[in-house]
């Protein structure tokens, strides 16, 4: 089947040692499923699979066994060009997505064409219970709509996610540190106010201190508004 000559041009380019270094990435994702196709190689059998009958079928056939045919898959997505074809794409593959790396290469490109639809479905990816559905909510958030006129509607989107899964949490602390760098005057207050979770909260400032975008004064000032802790012998911790 066509399927299977894809699955068997992903074995030709496996490359064990960068299996390795992805297994370490991705403690939670069986080594047996991994095979540690790079990424150049993967988005170039996905634009020589682009609109090919082949392709059509891959992305059909779920689940796959194979981590590097989901990210394989997810490049596919990416790459279409009918919105209405790939958020329905989208609603039968993010069920299947079990970690951080797939999810996070996924970034369809039409989706800039189409924000006014785009919002409402982002909206119902955060009302997901599967986590990576959440967090790729939360990028599509992050990535299409943190440079539009007024981002007030959507720092509180993002404020309003009450999940305690670390995957959600740190896209959050993503979300809001990424809004630092673009727009800091308007995120600010998210700090200051302490809106977020303790956690969240202090990630973000961590996230944001290692940002090169970020100005050294601003840097210091955000520090100032870490949370501490205190902990059970009464001590402080930042």
């Amino acid at each position: 089947m066509e399927t299977d000559h894809i699955q068997h041009r992903l074995l030709s380019m496996a490359d064990p040692i960068y299996q390795t270094f992805q297994c370490r990435l991705m403690p939670g994702i069986a080594p047996e499923r991994v095979l540690g196709v790079r990424m150049p190689a993967l988005r170039k059998l996905s634009r020589e699979l682009r609109d090919k009958p082949e392709a059509e079928l891959f992305l059909q056939r779920l689940p796959h066994r194979y981590y590097d045919e989901d990210n394989l898959h997810g490049l596919l997505i990416s790459a279409g060009s009918d919105y209405s074809r790939v958020v329905s794409q989208l609603e039968t593959f993010l069920p299947h997505v079990d970690n951080w790396a797939t999810c996070d290469l996924i970034r369809p490109k039409v989706f800039s064409r189409h924000k006014d639809l785009l919002l409402p479905q982002i909206r119902q990816w955060l009302q997901s219970y599967h986590v990576f559905t959440v967090r790729f909510g939360l990028e599509m958030l992050m990535v299409h709509y943190l440079h539009q006129p007024v981002i007030s509607e959507y720092l509180q989107m993002a404020a309003a996610i009450h999940r305690e899964e670390y995957y959600i949490r740190m896209m959050v602390a993503w979300f809001f540190a990424t809004a630092l760098t673009c727009r800091y005057q308007e995120t600010l207050p998210v700090l200051e106010d302490r809106i977020l979770p303790q956690w969240i909260h202090n990630k973000t400032i961590q996230k944001a201190t290692e940002s090169l975008q970020i100005s050294t004064e601003r840097k210091e000032y955000l520090k100032t508004l870490r949370i501490k802790t205190i902990s059970s012998t009464g001590s402080t911790n930042p």
